[in-house]
């Protein structure tokens, strides 16, 4: 049969996806990303069924998009909820962590807090086109405030730097150095005489110079008299001295926006994250069995069986399908009995993961009486930052996130006995505020390395993190293949393995696979049954 042939008849059975699932396995197309919505027929699947082991949103966009393409589908969740990682806590939500006593949340009516992601940056199109196609109402979320701060005490004489001081204080100093090295010829090797005289004027204004090119502050970094009405002038706040501005510790954070992942236009679902898997559910109409621990997995010639437990009554029960979606994280999957060939259990057990935690506090909106709506105070240490609700504003209490925390600081700050990572959040928002750690109540503590059926918050390959965009180690190559009829998914095996775009991106990658494989043995089997019934 000749490739064209074959693909279309790929193409006849399983539509458009599975035509271009063969053509990139073929190497006949490009390798680059989309996010655009799938293209399978409704006879995709059919007389086909899949396991889905784990509904967090890897799993519910293969649970959503699979049965659409006629297959029959089953997804496993260990959890009493579904959403995985994608995790809002509010009031009477129980927070479980292995080593700790259970924390059951008292936050008033209305307030809520995203233990999980929290943000959906605008270029994540695949997540948003879900959100518009599930109706999940979305709002802006407020990722970046001039009004916020960085400190640390140890830079600025421990006194915070409002973010619109840090970032325009240092852009108008290192104007001023381009400018005096331009103007004394320092770049006359790499600059063109018509460049120079463009680039002079530029810099005047980038840095707000003054007309001799000198920084002497900019109204860009705030008001030290705020202008009123008739004769009240304004006037611009004394710059922080550059020395001074070098050596913050928190400097760095002035260029958190400037990252594509950070850059607005940012969302938020209206009402928590969770609105996503709730959204979700509403549209699949497969069975979606909660707390079913999944325990073993067996792969044999023609299908795979998964043996798992009901949390709640103890009873074990088992299922066959000829296909399985495993998305659980690999940590947990590490514990799992499987007969997965010895490379495969090899790869799975030697990904170690990340360590971040939470802690969020109740309280009067106060940052608000401070000009402060959304963003976030870069603060360092163990806790890292405050991040500031942009839901809600101007209502009487929200959400205070006091610490989110990520790496080997993490690490030894989960350690801590959960009331001193509770006291050291609450300090660390007292000097940043002063007199308003009083007000912080209700303490929310989440370290994910000790969350059951997660065990961190994303893989850390080759050890280095959330690596986006750069993922290239042996074992990730490796579980990004297909075992059999095991496919492994999830946001773990994707470039953006903290985001969930990366887990739709993966789930869309993983169903493609499935499909084109599936296409593959339709296109193959009609001449052979028809030899058969001619013999």
């Amino acid at each position: 049969m000749s490739r064209r042939a074959f693909l279309n008849r790929i193409a006849a059975s399983g539509g458009y996806g599975a035509a271009y699932s063969a053509m990139m396995t073929m190497g006949l197309l490009p390798t680059a990303a989309r996010a655009g919505p799938l293209a399978l027929s409704p006879q995709t699947g059919r007389g086909k069924s899949v396991v889905i082991l784990g509904a967090g949103i890897a799993g519910l966009v293969a649970a959503y998009e699979m049965e659409r393409a006629g297959f029959r589908v089953t997804v496993l969740e260990a959890r009493d909820r579904l959403g995985g990682r994608n995790w809002t806590v509010r009031n009477g939500s129980r927070i479980e962590m292995n080593g700790e006593a259970d924390q059951t949340v008292s936050f008033s009516e209305g307030v809520y807090m995203n233990a999980g992601p929290a943000r959906i940056p605008s270029h994540h199109e695949g997540l948003l086109g879900y959100c518009r196609k599930l109706g999940v109402p979305l709002e802006v979320e407020v990722n970046s405030s001039r009004s916020a701060y960085i400190y640390s005490e140890t830079g600025n004489g421990g006194k915070p730097i409002q973010m619109r001081q840090g970032v325009n204080d240092t852009r108008g100093y290192i104007s001023e150095l381009l400018a005096k090295a331009v103007n004394k010829g320092a770049l006359d090797q790499d600059l063109s005489v018509d460049e120079k005289a463009r680039l002079v004027p530029f810099l005047r204004g980038y840095g707000d110079l003054s007309e001799d090119f000198k920084f002497k502050g900019t109204e860009r970094s705030g008001f030290a008299k705020i202008p009123g009405a008739a004769s009240q002038f304004g006037e611009r706040r004394a710059p922080v001295p550059f020395g001074d501005l070098l050596a913050h510790p928190q400097l760095g954070s002035t260029l958190f926006e400037d990252s594509l992942y950070m850059q607005a236009t940012m969302f938020q679902p209206v009402g928590g994250m969770d609105r996503i898997p709730a959204g979700f559910e509403r549209a699949i109409v497969s069975p979606v069995i909660r707390n079913a621990e999944v325990t073993q997995i067996r792969q044999r010639e023609g299908a795979v069986k998964v043996v798992w437990r009901d949390r709640t009554s103890g009873v074990s029960q088992a299922l066959d399908a000829d296909y399985a979606v495993v998305t659980v994280p690999l940590v947990v999957l590490a514990k799992i009995d499987t007969n997965f060939a010895q490379p495969v259990k090899a790869a799975i057990a030697a990904v170690p993961y990340d360590y971040s935690n939470k802690i969020g506090f109740e309280s009067p909106r106060f940052w608000e009486k401070q000009q402060i709506y959304g963003g976030i105070s870069f603060v360092g240490g163990e806790t890292s930052l405050v991040w500031y609700p942009s839901a809600d504003l101007h209502s009487e209490r929200g959400m205070l996130l006091a610490c989110y925390g990520s790496g080997p600081r993490a690490r030894g700050f989960s350690e801590r006995p959960l009331a001193e990572q509770v006291a050291i959040a609450r300090g660390v928002v007292g000097r940043l505020h002063p007199g308003h750690e009083g007000d912080l109540s209700k303490p929310v503590v989440v370290n994910w390395n000790k969350v059951p059926f997660s065990l961190g918050p994303w893989p850390s390959f080759g050890g280095r993190g959330g690596q986006e965009g750069h993922i290239d180690d042996p074992n990730y190559r490796l579980l990004n293949e297909p075992h059999g009829r095991v496919y492994f998914s999830g946001a773990h095996l994707s470039q953006m393995p903290g985001w969930q775009e990366g887990a739709v991106f993966s789930a869309h990658r993983t169903i493609g696979l499935i499909a084109s494989r599936v296409a593959q043995t339709v296109a193959v089997e009609p001449p052979r049954r028809a030899a058969l019934a001619a013999s």
